[in-house]
């Protein structure tokens, strides 16, 4: 509908960036069309595969711009999709193995029989998803000591509570006032830190 996906001013790292973004016109239109795509096809069952197939590039790609530039909206939520997606195009391992190019099977070891499932996958799985969560919730709230956040006022409010309240500052202005990219500032911070 030509319109921006949020409201961020262009000052901070993702506002920039989803501004940008927006620019280059069909491109932009054709990621949230294959997005709405991805997600019809994953509430459809016979379409689960394909749907997460397409959306795994889609969210990967959300995970990594989100933890480059910090960006609080989808900081948690995007690993986590990438996990969800991963283990979902792992559960359906069995179904679409076949088009590998390497260990062709024959037409009877495509279905797999109840008694071949290992007992313990349930627990293993389980296990895994539990200490995958745990670690990315970790990093999320414990993995960076400086955040641009969305705004320059949510951006100070971590300020008092920092080590160098007045080097916080200085960050803050520097992504919402000045615009300078977040490793400038970080360097910033940084060298004030230190004085």
């Amino acid at each position: 509908m030509d319109e921006r996906f949020t409201a961020l001013s262009v000052n901070h790292p993702m506002g920039n960036y989803l501004e940008a973004l927006h620019h280059t016109g069909y491109y932009y239109t054709i990621i949230g069309v294959m997005q709405v795509l991805a997600g019809v096809l994953l509430l459809i069952p016979r379409t689960v595969i394909l749907g997460a197939f397409i959306y795994f590039p889609i969210i990967l790609n959300i995970c990594i711009l989100s933890l480059a530039v910090r960006f609080d909206g989808s900081r948690l939520t995007s690993p986590l999709m990438v996990l969800a997606n991963l283990y979902l195009i792992c559960w359906y391992y069995p179904t679409w193995k076949s088009i590998l190019p390497f260990n062709q099977p024959t037409r009877q070891s495509l279905r797999t029989k109840w008694q071949q499932l290992d007992p313990k996958f349930p627990i293993k799985f389980f296990s895994g998803v539990a200490t995958a969560f745990a670690v990315v919730v970790v990093f999320a709230v414990y993995g960076n000591e400086m955040m641009p956040r969305n705004t320059l006022k949510e951006c100070q409010t971590q300020c008092p509570n920092s080590d160098n309240p007045q080097a916080c500052y200085t960050f803050c202005d520097c992504i919402h006032q000045e615009g300078q990219p977040l490793n400038t500032c970080l360097e910033t911070y940084y060298k004030a830190s230190v004085k």
